[in-house]
């Protein structure tokens, strides 16, 4: 299915991002099977449907209610963390040889979490990613450096990350494992997505994890020996054939919750 997203992708393009008209919303089963159909435009320029994890009216349940009452500099810091994961995820498959599935994962970040909500990033200018989408999917050998410069325009836009970032980035992690075991069947995207959450939440942790260690030397520490472990639920880059269930993942979560406690 990752193979076949990425054809799915690479026949749309980051064009979709400019023209607002269509959707490859990867966590809908119906994307991985057929190539997506247009929508009509609504209010900022992006098709509803294409309102996925940004945090949306139609977004995806457990993630949008995370960025309920949080206000515009914390909600524009986790908006840029949030993306950053797909990025994250993305390199972790280019440098497992699969760069178009790369490719695909950094479009869909951009359309996904970037596009419904693009006034609250900061003046994120989105051109990093698009180029380092079309290159990954092409096979350009220069796709590996634009990867790196669309996670440098990301980064700069991010101010400094402290422990309410890392708890948003663990709920936003939980909300997406939720789908990656539906049905009896495996979600290979929305698998994919979680990991890039996971990486991004430890990403978010050790930037804030001198101030986090400098209140509390011993849970920084545990905090970040939890975060090893939730980590490790996530075995490959791309979906076994028998992830970890979500209770075991949401239960690590809440383990690293417990020794933020405080900081």
């Amino acid at each position: 299915m990752i193979e076949l997203k990425a054809k799915l992708w690479r026949g749309v393009g980051m064009a979709a991002l400019t023209a607002g008209a269509v959707s490859l919303t990867a966590c809908s089963p119906a994307a991985q099977k057929a190539p997506p159909a247009p929508v009509a435009p609504v209010a900022g320029g992006a098709g509803e449907a294409a309102i996925g994890e940004s945090g949306g009216e139609s977004g995806e349940a457990g993630v949008s209610a995370v960025y309920d009452g949080l206000g515009p500099a914390a909600r524009t810091q986790l908006r840029l963390q949030h993306l950053k994961g797909f990025l994250l995820v993305a390199n972790k498959e280019l440098d497992a040889g699969h760069g178009a599935e790369a490719g695909a994962l950094v479009g869909q970040g951009a359309l996904e979490v970037f596009t419904p909500a693009a006034a609250e990033f900061g003046g994120l200018d989105i051109a990093p990613l698009s180029a380092a989408s079309t290159a990954l999917m092409d096979g350009n050998p220069t796709a590996g450096a634009l990867l790196q410069t669309a996670l440098g325009a990301v980064t700069q836009r991010q101010g400094a990350a402290d422990a309410e970032l890392v708890r948003g980035m663990l709920k936003i992690t939980g909300g997406l494992y939720a789908g990656v075991l539906v049905d009896g069947g495996v979600d290979p995207i929305e698998y994919q997505h979680s990991l890039g959450a996971a990486l991004s939440t430890r990403d978010a942790f050790t930037r804030a994890e001198a101030g986090l260690a400098a209140k509390n030397p011993a849970r920084a520490r545990e905090a970040k020996a939890e975060m090893s472990k939730l980590l490790a639920l996530w075995p490959s880059v791309q979906a076994p054939d028998a992830p970890a269930p979500a209770a075991q993942v949401n239960a690590q979560i809440s383990r690293v919750e417990l020794a933020l406690s405080g900081l």
